[in-house]
């Protein structure tokens, strides 16, 4: 979804379209950042979407900070959009070449403390 403002509306968009995406019967846990409208009581997840806020300012727990800095940084850099219309061409350029790369989703994201062990 490539919208031009965030906020709670947004965000319940975004929610419904990630439930569409949870296989029948499951249920997705979606860990949340401080953003304002992520702990909005206007929110309204699907019922197969379970909400897990993170605590304040938990840089090592959030590694989406850290993807999103990937296509900021070596994407969209050094060039000056002329229109909205090329500002919204040059993201989702970056982020299909991102999800072309899942290896480096994975090398931003991996935390050696985070490790399921059964």
């Amino acid at each position: 979804m490539v919208m031009p403002v965030v906020g709670i509306d947004a965000m319940n968009q975004h929610l419904a379209e990630i439930g569409k995406c949870v296989s029948v019967g499951a249920i997705a846990p979606l860990i949340l950042d401080g953003a304002g409208w992520h702990g909005s009581p206007q929110l309204i997840p699907p019922g197969n979407i379970v909400p897990m806020p993170l605590p304040s300012h938990p840089p090592e727990l959030n590694s989406v900070e850290n993807t999103w800095d990937y296509p900021r940084r070596d994407f969209p850099s050094h060039r000056v959009p002329d229109t909205y219309e090329a500002i919204l061409d040059a993201r989702r350029d970056a982020w299909n070449a991102l999800m072309e790369k899942s290896n480096v989703i994975t090398s931003i994201g991996t935390r050696k403390w985070a490790r399921v062990t059964i």
